[in-house]
């Protein structure tokens, strides 16, 4: 038998039903939760922790991270100035912050240089490090020039460019580079793979509409990871080609952002999820010159370019009934670990509360593929639980400001981000 803990709650989101529940409690065994409920029996010795001030959810989950930097403007010089081990203490970093801010778990989306996330991941799960659970897709699967090369900001020295090009071990051409490249990830044993399928915004000489792999490419990516079983997601944002990996079988996809009608009936029709990633979008949205000053000019230039449509693919996800992740993608602005942001973009955009609570609960756990572990509180979960003061159905900046954290029965600090 191990130790018995109590939980009160004010009110309760559990991750199953779109309502809040009051007065509930959650008796905790050791790391799971036995028993959700009213007025639980209460086992001899067992602790109580009192949030009936709070309303309680499970632990979030954040599937869109690049937790490699300590600070967003490191992204820009990490092509030449940051180490591997730099990399590394980075992650360890934002992996305890996101846990303080009440997200336990994190999805790593990878970049192209190691930052060794499956040792930072390994030390959390083994107790030497505390930090968010990590799942990991360590490398960007992409090819020359594209999205996922950095060291397109170094064409003016072709050499070393094409230097730092060599070091990274999933960027290359042809369809046998793929096949070899899925099998390494597999092998090092990352949880999924992530394929910089199409352009974006923050790199300055791709467009967010460009096609970054041929079909070749892609069949041999698809093919090998169906053989060797390891799913797989995809940096897109144009209708064609998230139509074309659609077609392909592909498990989810990032971004979303230029979405048309057509192309999300497909979504509907196959149950392809989608981690949209307002918040990196929403100055554009909404307008905000003084957030939009602070990111780099080609990034700027082509917010304002494919503005409207960015307007109009919000819309069209809002209005869908696509199964939808949460997700930040914090590469300008905001900080990597500051995962409350993305609630608040949801809400000013118009979204039900519920549907975002749910993106980042249960719908998360399923994308992570750990729905049998966590995303809700019902017997048998590990009791990964959070708590929040302010108001998650009027307030878009309720995530910000974690009260309460647990992760696996044990207790953590937290830390507001207001």
């Amino acid at each position: 038998m191990g130790k018995y803990t109590k939980i009160k709650c004010g009110k309760l989101y559990d991750g199953i039903h779109d309502v809040f529940q009051e007065n509930m409690e959650i008796l905790i065994n050791d790391k799971k939760i036995e028993e959700v409920g009213h007025n639980l029996a209460m086992p001899e010795q067992a602790d109580v922790i009192d949030l009936s001030s709070l309303t309680v959810t499970p632990g979030l989950i954040d599937a869109h991270v690049h937790p490699e930097f300590f600070d967003w403007r490191d992204i820009y010089t990490d092509t030449v100035y940051n180490s591997d081990g730099y990399r590394t203490l980075a992650t360890a970093y934002t992996a305890r912050k996101t846990l303080m801010g009440g997200f336990t778990t994190i999805r790593s989306l990878g970049w192209f240089r190691e930052a060794y996330e499956l040792d930072v991941k390994r030390a959390i799960e083994n107790g030497y490090l505390e930090g968010s659970r990590l799942i990991v897709a360590s490398h960007f699967l992409c090819t020359p020039g594209s999205h996922g090369d950095m060291t397109q900001g170094l064409k003016n020295n072709p050499y070393l460019s094409d230097y730092m090009m060599q070091q990274y071990p999933t960027c290359g051409n042809g369809a046998d580079f793929f096949v070899g490249a899925v099998r390494r990830e597999k092998k090092m044993g990352f949880d999924f793979l992530k394929i910089m399928a199409t352009g974006g915004f923050a790199t300055p000489n791709d467009d967010p509409d460009d096609i970054q792999l041929n079909d070749a490419e892609f069949k041999a990516i698809f093919d090998t990871a169906n053989e060797v079983k390891i799913s797989v997601t995809a940096h897109a944002y144009g209708p064609k080609l998230m139509k074309k990996l659609i077609n392909y079988g592909i498990t989810g996809i990032e971004h979303g952002s230029l979405m048309d009608k057509e192309t999300a009936k497909m979504f509907e029709d196959t149950g392809t999820y989608l981690v949209p990633t307002f918040v990196p979008y929403d100055d554009a949205i909404h307008g905000d010159v003084e957030s939009m000053s602070q990111k780099s000019p080609s990034f700027k230039k082509k917010l304002e370019k494919y503005q409207e449509r960015l307007r109009r693919g919000r819309e069209i996800i809002r209005e869908s009934k696509i199964k939808l992740g949460y997700g930040t993608d914090m590469v300008a602005v905001h900080q990597s670990y500051e995962s409350g942001w993305e609630y608040n973009a949801w809400l000013n955009s118009g979204m039900d509360p519920f549907r975002a609570l749910k993106a980042a609960t249960i719908n998360n756990a399923e994308i992570c593929e750990i729905s049998h572990l966590v995303g809700t509180i019902e017997k048998g979960k590990l009791a990964d639980i959070s708590g929040w003061k302010r108001d998650l159905l009027k307030d878009p900046d309720a995530l910000r400001e974690c009260s309460f954290v647990m992760k696996e029965g044990k207790v953590y600090p937290t830390e507001s981000r207001i």
